[in-house]
Order: structure tokens, then sequence, then C-alpha cells
């Protein structure tokens, strides 16, 4: 988009500015010689045209946002009504009003409209398309702003008679230019967000640098080129650039420095099509309602008035709008949310072509009117313009049917933009489950509204209304995967196996590569009993993304139950990994990571690796300690002791037992502490121990496990029947002082495992 030459926007009234220096301007007041740069008045201009009132709406609406979201969300719906909408009809009714406009903008009335049309229906019937197209009007808005910004910079410049030399003038333009691909790089920084917004994924550590290096040049080059105009001027003079410098600040610089220093994302969707998208429109106008005032009159139209040109644009603006989506998606039961979302971004790219065709051209009308010259050709321009074609002509006419037709087109559009904004608040209503039905009466086909309702029915505890609203949003959005995995989850929700495992099957035969949806349907088709099939949909999410731990995870549990260590290992290793790597993200998943931890030194003590295994029993141990895991602590410290004991360490062996039931004194776990008594009383026969601390081990373990029967207290009787009868006469004397002798067990000191000199 950013190009070595002037965009169409840059040219905007700047480029038709050449007469300015030879043709006097305007008085600024009846008598006066002293030229005006004004287009309306001094304060509407800077408050408007220049935006001057940025900050103060910019901060409202950041408030207003945050504070009030779903009343700032049906405010907005409606500015845009009286403000959007008309601001591209403006540019609509210029192309498209006389003959002479429309056959010289042919290429860009007709041609350019219908390839959009085109993309438009392509849009609807192939969903991928749309983030693209929605993608390109979101990164083409800010440009389109930076152009007008600088032409209404330069005009003003020109108006109040700075005549910025070439240098000035290019320092300027590189500035805007350089703010607006700070702001780029702000919005392709990283992943994106939205599914409907496309990001470049740039690395923070190459645009961080480069957004410090723009803002930097930004601030110097426009500082330098306003200073250097007002040496040679008067505050008044450049009033109106400083301020429209200031704008551009405010619009591109200022988010971009908030999200650098604070950390909070700028959402592109919100600012490029939100209160910038108003301020913009705006400004367009109010020079636009000026350049057709000023025309109607040089062509004799005394009855033009403000008032019935904003009524027209705003019965354009909701032409252009609102009855196509509508008409689509009642029609031909096409998304209404998705159909909204195509024709918003292909009209206001329509609007970028045409407003660019319009005014970058060295028009001798524009420039007479805009820069207050007298063109000798001005007549003659005027003079030129061909006759409206016959049916045209007689819809504009005072005849009683034309008029009749006009008012009903009016009330029409008005009537069909009252009932959008109602759908548009009843739908904003997320927590109102009767607001949401009206809605959905008014339109079913909505997606964004049938996925709002099905969370008002699953909190009015309607799970099966909820379900049904899931179903219609999948079934009305085909092509989005978002819509046809909410369905899919609801499915689960509702413990409806195997109707979700045959979502995610539809959903993987349209996106075989999106990871979420693999590690879904493996989950299902091992709950189904489907494990071979769950193996393979895990192992194809590794193999895209390794970084899948959730898949690795998985996987290593299932070659665990298999038997197959080593395979298991490998994964549980990958999971570590990804756990290492992002620490922040897995602070509440410590357990997971533990036990990874035990299994992977497990297998390496199996295959006969004892430093690497004790190396992650030791890790195991600590991170469990420091996570208060003590469940876990223990039974690494279990684990450990076994290999210590495998390598011939038998006193070290002795104090991880010990250290193990010292740990499960504090847990209330009492099978998992007999089971460590269990062990350590057997490590303690084979280390030839007194039988009676043997004996005791047993003891606590069976009093431990006796509430609870089952085969772990049936091993455990076994143990201390044979350890009772090694004691043989002496078994009764131990018992009725093992709890002594247990204490005396769990105190051995490491010295009474050495190995005998």
């Amino acid at each position: 988009m950013a190009t070595g030459k002037d965009s169409p926007r840059a040219l905007l009234f700047e480029e038709m500015s050449s007469a300015i220096t030879s043709e006097p301007q305007q008085s600024a007041l009846p008598g006066s010689s002293t030229p005006s740069p004004w287009i309306y008045r001094p304060w509407i201009d800077l408050l408007i045209g220049c935006g001057a009132w940025s900050a103060p709406l910019l901060l409202l609406a950041f408030y207003a946002s945050s504070t009030y979201s779903r009343a700032w969300a049906v405010a907005f719906y409606f500015l845009a009504l009286l403000f959007n909408y008309p601001h591209f009809m403006a540019t609509v009714y210029r192309a498209y009003h006389t003959r002479t406009e429309f056959q010289k903008y042919r290429i860009f009335t007709v041609h350019v409209a219908l390839l959009l049309a085109l993309a438009g229906v392509i849009a609807h019937v192939w969903f991928p398309l749309l983030p693209w197209i929605f993608t390109l009007y979101i990164c083409w808005s800010p440009w389109h702003y930076t152009g007008q910004n600088f032409g209404l910079l330069m005009m003003f410049a020109r108006r109040s008679g700075l005549a910025p030399s070439p240098a000035e003038r290019t320092a300027i333009h590189l500035s805007f230019i350089a703010s607006f691909l700070l702001l780029m790089l702000s919005f392709h920084t990283g992943s994106s967000g939205d599914p409907l917004i496309l990001s470049l994924t740039l690395p923070a550590r190459f645009t961080l640098p480069a957004r410090g290096v723009l803002a930097l040049f930004f601030v110097a080059a426009t500082g330098w080129a306003l200073i250097s105009q007002a040496r040679r001027s008067s505050l008044r003079a450049i009033l109106a650039p400083l301020t429209l410098a200031l704008t551009q600040f405010l619009w591109f610089l200022l988010p971009a420095l908030v999200e650098l220093f604070s950390g909070h994302e700028v959402p592109q969707t919100r600012y490029s099509s939100g209160i910038l998208a108003v301020l913009h429109s705006t400004q367009y106008l109010w020079i636009t309602s000026y350049y057709q005032g000023r025309e109607a009159r040089a062509a004799g139209n005394t009855r033009w008035k403000f008032s019935r040109y904003l009524v027209t644009l705003i019965a354009g603006g909701i032409a252009l709008f609102i009855p196509g989506p509508w008409i689509v998606s009642r029609v031909f039961h096409a998304d209404f949310a998705a159909s909204f979302l195509t024709f918003t971004a292909l009209v206001n790219i329509h609007h970028f072509i045409l407003d660019g065709a319009l005014w970058k051209l060295r028009d001798s009308r524009v420039a007479a009117l805009l820069l207050n010259t007298n063109a000798k050709n001005r007549d003659a321009a005027v003079g030129a313009q061909n006759t409206l074609q016959s049916a045209t002509r007689w819809l504009t006419s005072p005849a009683p049917g034309a008029r009749a037709i006009r008012i009903g087109a009016v009330v029409l559009l008005f009537s069909w933009a009252a009932v959008d904004q109602m759908h548009f608040y009843w739908s904003s209503k997320t927590e109102n489950l009767s607001a949401l039905e009206r809605a959905a009466r008014l339109n079913p086909d909505d997606s964004s509204v049938q996925l709002r309702l099905a969370h008002a029915e699953t909190v009015a505890g309607n799970r099966h209304a909820a379900l049904n609203a899931l179903q219609h949003a999948a079934e009305i959005s085909p092509g989005s995967f978002s819509q046809q995995e909410a369905y899919a989850r609801g499915l689960i929700e509702a413990r409806r196996d195997e109707d979700a495992y045959a979502q995610y099957e539809k959903i993987l035969a349209r996106w075989p590569r999106n990871i979420d949806a693999r590690v879904n349907f493996g989950l299902l088709a091992q709950r189904l009993g489907h494990e071979e099939e769950a193996v393979d949909s895990w192992e194809r999410a590794v193999d895209t993304d390794p970084s899948q731990a959730n898949a690795q995870l998985y996987l290593a549990q299932v070659f665990e139950r298999r038997g197959e260590a080593q395979a298991a290992a490998r994964h549980y290793r990958a999971y570590l990994q990804i756990a290492a790597a992002h620490p922040e993200e897995y602070r509440e998943k410590k357990s997971s990571v533990i036990a990874a931890f035990i299994k992977v030194a497990d297998a390496d003590s199996a295959a006969n690796r004892p430093v690497e295994a004790q190396q992650e029993y030791a890790a195991a141990i600590d991170f469990a300690a420091k996570a208060g895991d003590k469940a876990l602590e223990s039974l690494a410290l279990v684990h450990q002791a076994e290999l210590q004991e495998k390598a011939g360490d038998a006193p070290a062996a002795a104090q991880s037992y010990q250290h193990a039931l010292a740990v499960d004194a504090t847990l209330s776990d009492a099978r998992s502490a007999a089971s460590d008594w269990l062990n350590y009383g057997q490590f303690l026969h084979r280390r030839r121990q007194p039988e009676r601390l043997v004996f005791a081990c047993m003891l606590r373990a069976e009093n431990l496990l006796s509430p609870t029967p089952g085969d772990e207290l049936s091993a455990v009787v076994q143990a201390r029947v044979e350890s009772e009868a090694r004691l043989g006469r002496n078994a009764a004397a131990v018992r009725s002082k093992s709890e002594g002798l247990a204490t005396e067990a769990a105190s051995l000191p490491t010295s009474a495992f050495a190995p005998a000199r």
C-alpha cells in the first residue's frame, strides 16, 4: 500500500493547489482583504476538520468501551448510521449522481464495482475468502485515514499562504507514512487473536525497535517541517497544520505507544473500524459537504441545503450497508454476521479505490472550490456537466410521482435501519434470553445471535435449546471453523460423544491441519474405544506442531499403558521441554509436569541410565517440594530410593524412603502412605534389618488400609503374614509395641545400612 509515490489519498486536496499562488482568496470577512484559511469557521474546522476533538473522544471511547461495553457498542452502532454510512455515500453521490462523473470514472464506477460484487458472491459461498477481504479492509483503513490527514494538512497550509517547500512537504509526507507503518507493525506483531484478521506474525524482537525508530522519525520530521513553516508565518497560519499533525499522532502513534509501554494489545477491528472510523467519517463529511455546497451554488442551485444533503447521504448509506446482508440472509439463508462483514469490507474497499480516483486528478473545478481560486475555466467546467439520464432526471424532479417515490424510499430505508438497530440492540444483551430470542426471530440466520442465545440458554439450564442454537449456527456457517467447533464442544458437554466424534470428522475433512480439532478428535476416539485412531490423530498433531503439549502428553500416556516405556518417555520429554519453554502457562499444571519427570526417570532407570534417572528424580522431588505437591514428592522419593538401592547405595535409598514416610505423615492419603510403609518394610528385609522392624512396618501398612478392603490390602496382609512367620513366637510381643517400633524403623541412621567391613 505504501509506495514511493504519493498515494491517491495523499493527493486528496493538495495536488490541486498550484493556482493558489496566483489567484486571490476569499476574505475572512466581507470587505476585508485578509485571506481566510478556514472552510467554515475556525472552531468547526479545527474541531472536526483538523481532528482537535480526537483526544477527548478517544478517551471517552476507551473509558466507555471498558466500563460500559454494551452501551458503547449500541451507541457506536448508531453513530455508524449517522456518520460512517453517510461518508461512504458522499463518495458514491459524487461519482454516480451525474452522467459526466459516472463516465469519467467508469473504470471505478462500473468495472471495479462489478469485480468487488463478484468477490462478495464468492465470499458468501467460500468462507476462506472473507478473512483475506476483511484483513485488506482493516489494513487499508489506516492508509486511507493517513492520506486524508496529509491532504488536509497540505490544503490548509496552502490556504494559509505557507507554501511548503519541497523538503518540508516531503518530510511531512514521509513522517505520515512512517506513522502508518508503525501501526501496521503493531497490527502484525505476533499472531492474530481474531479469526477474520490474518497476521504476518512478525516477531516482537524485530518490530519493537522498528516501531521506536518510526516513532522518533515521525516526531523529528514533522516537528522540523512545522517549525520551519512557523518561522516564516503566524500562529494563525500554522494552527490548522499543527492540529492535523497532532491528530495523526493521536490516531497512529499513541495507540502503538500505549501498547509498547502498557503491554495492552490494540485490537485491530476495534481501532481501525471503531472510533477512528467515526472521526475520519465526520472529517470527510465536513469537507465534502463544503465542496458539494459550493459546487451546487456555482451551478446556480440556490435550493441546496446541508440538511437535505445529509438526509440523502444517510438514506444512501443505509442502502449501501443494511439491505444487502438482510436480503442475502433471509432469502438465501446465509449467515447474517458473515454477510454483514463481507458487505462492510467490500463497500469500504470500493470507497478507498473510488475516493482516491475522485480526488487525485488535477481537476481545475475541485481546485477552484477547495482552494478559493477563481480559475478562468470554472464556468466552462460547470457548464460542461452533462444532464442526468432521463429516468434519473425524472426521479429527481419535483413531479408528484417522483417525489412520492423518493419519500417512500427514504421512509423504507429509515424503517429498515430502525429494524436493524433493534436487532443489534437485542442481540447485544448477551445475558437476556428474551431479548436474544426477539433478535433471533427478526433474523434466525445470524450465527452471532445463535451463539449468544446458546450461552443464555445454557445459563438458564436449557441445554437442549442451547445445543439446537449451536447446531443452527453451524448449519448457517459451514465455512466457519469457530462455529463448527462450538457445536462439537456443545455435543461433548451434552455427552453425545458419538455425535461429537462425527462432527470432528467433518471438521477435519475440511480443516485437516487444525491442531485443536485433531487433539479433540483423538480424545473422542479414545473415549469410544478407537485407540489406534486416537494415536494416529495425536501423532499427526505433533508432526504438524511438535509444541502441542496435550497431544504429547496423551501419546505418552497411551504408550505407557502399552508398556512401551521408551516411546512414552520420548513424548514425556517433549512435554517437559514445552513446559520449560513456557513456565507461565504451566504454572497451573505443575502436577502433570512433576508426573512427567517421574515417568521419564522411570524409563531411564529401566533402560539402565542411572545418572540421567537420578537427575530427573531429583528434579521432580525439588519441583514437587516447591509446588507443595506432597503426594508426588513422596512418589518421586520412593522411585528414587528404588534406583539408589538398585545402584547399591543402600544408605541413600534408606534416606529417600524415610523422607517419603515423613512427607506421607503430613498427608491424609492412607493408600499412598500404606504403599510406602510396605515398600520400606520390604527394603528393610532385603537389607537384613531386624525382623521386628520389618513386621512393625507391615502392621502400620495394614492398619492404614484396613478401612478399604481390596487387592492392595490383600498384598499387605500377605507380606505381614510372611514377616510374622519369620518372627515366630516373638510376633505377639512385637505386635504390642508396633507403633514405637515403626517409629524406630523410620528413624534408622544411614550408618545402619552401610556395608559390613
